[in-house]
């Protein structure tokens, strides 16, 4: 990080102290990201406090943001739909559990399964 970032220090309160250095701790827990074949996803159709609109939901991924960030991007991609990542998991718009499952075993991931949803 900068050595003088303003916006991490926007919850600072003033100091009188001349000789006084902020610094900031980088907390970020970096998470192993498990190998596609140990990876237990389900696959789950859900339309529950979503307005009546049908989302596709990929939950059980171990791993950094930024891998499943990726997963999620890949999976958008060839659905050609929109979705996004939240609290990790990946959600996809519309109805796509077969085409999600398939996707994601033919990518190595064999421990998917669908579940739950109608």
């Amino acid at each position: 990080m900068a050595e003088n970032d303003w916006k991490a220090r926007l919850g600072v309160v003033f100091s009188t102290n001349p000789d006084f250095n902020y610094t900031t701790e980088e907390s970020e827990p970096s998470v192993e990201t498990l190998p596609v074949g140990k990876q237990n996803l389900r696959v789950w159709i859900e339309h529950n406090h979503r307005g009546g609109k049908t989302v596709t939901l990929v939950k059980g991924f171990v791993g950094g943001e930024d891998d499943l960030k990726e997963l999620a991007r890949e999976l958008k991609n060839k659905c050609g739909v929109g979705g996004s990542v939240k609290d990790g998991e990946i959600i996809i718009q519309g109805s796509h559990r077969e085409r999600v499952v398939e996707l994601l075993v033919g990518w190595g991931y064999v421990r998917t399964k669908p579940a739950g949803g109608k």
